[in-house]
């Protein structure tokens, strides 16, 4: 049996020729705060903070929509969701669970993103 603490990081791929782009969205559009990256993998990237996990951003062929995603709470929901529109940025429509209010975006690279409220 495998005893988890917590989450350590999350990692998405943009294509090579669109890593800055992606370090913009996240670091200006989406608003977090991007964190040293150590220069041991020999390859480019960034690090941003998320409430104490990582989003990792690496660099990858691009690959079809698929359903895979991440999901963060965030405190308000609808806000985000606003804000996001406001941004011109993809929603996609999520199937409602109870007791959770949620919706997922499509990052300008094609990653699945949900955000979501328990309520």
């Amino acid at each position: 049996m495998i005893s988890f603490k917590q989450i350590d990081h999350i990692h998405i791929c943009v294509p090579q020729e669109r890593l800055e782009e992606a370090r913009s969205f996240y670091a200006d559009v989406i608003g977090l705060m991007e964190k040293p990256r150590p220069d041991v993998f020999g390859r480019p990237g960034h690090w941003f903070d998320i409430g104490g996990i990582e989003l990792h951003i690496g660099v990858e062929t691009p690959l079809p929509r698929t359903i895979r995603h991440s999901a963060f709470e965030v405190t308000d929901v609808k806000a985000a969701k606003a804000y996001l529109e406001s941004k011109g940025v993809e929603i996609i429509w999520e199937p409602v669970i109870p007791g959770r209010e949620r919706f997922a975006f499509i990052d300008p690279f094609g990653n699945r993103m949900e955000l979501l409220q328990f309520v």
